[in-house]
């Protein structure tokens, strides 16, 4: 198995994806749209498999390089994964773009962004066995995407840098603190900054449908962020010391800067939420179907969720109550205690991406 990825966020660069097109195998069948409601055929997953390319899903991304191994050991075949870093929006339109020379075969989004994705048309009408083990807000209606593991809305802190720690969302609003937050932005690219608007919502006061108290608290935070990117480097630099992520994410950053002689401390501030993220199949990619139905449905099992549990990001079973981890898998895991007030959303089926979005521009950008 070879693993290529591009860092999560960068931009797509064409020339990639013209080498990676040509690395397609040849299927011996043609299939059509219709065959996206038959079951998995696991000799062709197998063939289909030799060439895997994703966006927004590379193996440092919340333990999905551990999750293919797995599945190749499972169903006994070889692969070479190619990965292109893109937020949510981006991976939707690029399944949308490529429609008549489909690439990528599946992509990690936030769960905001999965009826985004139905709607767009580049989901098929397709639902894996293990989707049963989800609640109707947690996966498609029709097909094509599944949550998998959770974030929660966190702050890693460099240390060294900042010596008095901020504790809760309210105290980044310290003077002390100016210009060195990282920049969130929820105008409607990314999952991980729609959530945390969200979070701001629920921490002040409001909900997923009340989002007056996260606009009122964004708008006194926007004159604290810094103009540099919420990166390692900048973090490693001290250039921008205090950085707004999910738990996971931080959880990683912070060992591996801990490595580099760098101390990080992270919080969980009273108020985040829960935020799950999903994975789509593209519904134009029918020489891969078979295994992206493979991938829809392995996500869900016992091993992948135990994979995604080792790199620190909660696994949607586990928040569900249906998984019981090994205690090896939560060995990077913050205390539990730091997480008895995270807040589950109810119904993320009821929050619409354009109106969150177009919410933040009305009421923070311009308000």
């Amino acid at each position: 198995m070879t693993t290529f990825s591009l860092s999560r966020r960068a931009l797509l660069q064409a020339s990639l994806l013209g080498s990676a097109a040509t690395l397609l195998p040849s299927i011996s069948f043609a299939a059509t749209m219709e065959d996206w409601a038959l079951p998995v055929d696991i000799e062709a997953a197998r063939l289909e498999a030799e060439v895997y390319t994703s966006y927004g899903m590379p193996a440092t991304w919340a333990n999905y390089g551990e999750v293919m191994e797995r599945m190749a050991a499972t169903y006994n075949f070889t692969y070479t994964h190619h990965d292109t870093d893109m937020s949510s929006m981006e991976e939707i339109l690029k399944f949308d773009a490529e429609r008549n020379n489909p690439v990528g075969i599946s992509g990690d989004i936030g769960i905001l962004f999965g009826p985004v994705a139905e709607a767009r048309g580049v989901v098929p009408n397709y639902l894996p066995p293990n989707a049963d083990k989800l609640p109707a807000s947690l996966k498609s209606a029709t097909g094509g995407w599944v949550a998998t593991f959770t974030g929660v809305p966190a702050i890693i802190v460099n240390t060294d840098v900042v010596k008095n720690v901020p504790r809760s969302w309210e105290d980044l609003l310290k003077p002390e603190y100016t210009g060195l937050i990282s920049a969130v932005d929820a105008s409607g690219m990314g999952g991980t900054q729609m959530a945390t608007f969200i979070a701001w919502a629920y921490a002040f006061g409001g909900s997923a449908t009340d989002l007056a108290p996260g606009a009122e608290f964004a708008r006194k935070l926007v004159p604290q962020m810094a103009g540099g990117s919420s990166t390692s480097l900048t973090m490693e630099r001290g250039e921008v010391p205090i950085q707004i992520k999910y738990d996971f994410n931080c959880i990683a950053q912070a060992a591996a800067l801990k490595e580099k002689g760098i101390n990080c401390e992270v919080i969980i501030p009273q108020g985040t939420i829960y935020a799950p993220s999903a994975i789509q199949v593209n519904r134009y990619n029918l020489e891969k179907m078979n295994i992206a139905k493979l991938m829809l449905d392995f996500v869900l099992s016992d091993e992948a969720q135990i994979a995604f549990a080792k790199f620190g990001a909660r696994p949607i079973r586990w928040v569900l109550g249906d998984l019981e981890l090994p205690a090896e898998a939560r060995t990077s895991w913050l205390p539990d205690e730091l997480y008895k007030d995270v807040i589950q959303v109810e119904d993320w089926s009821a929050i619409d991406v354009s109106a969150l979005a177009q919410y933040w521009v009305d009421n923070v950008v311009n308000g």
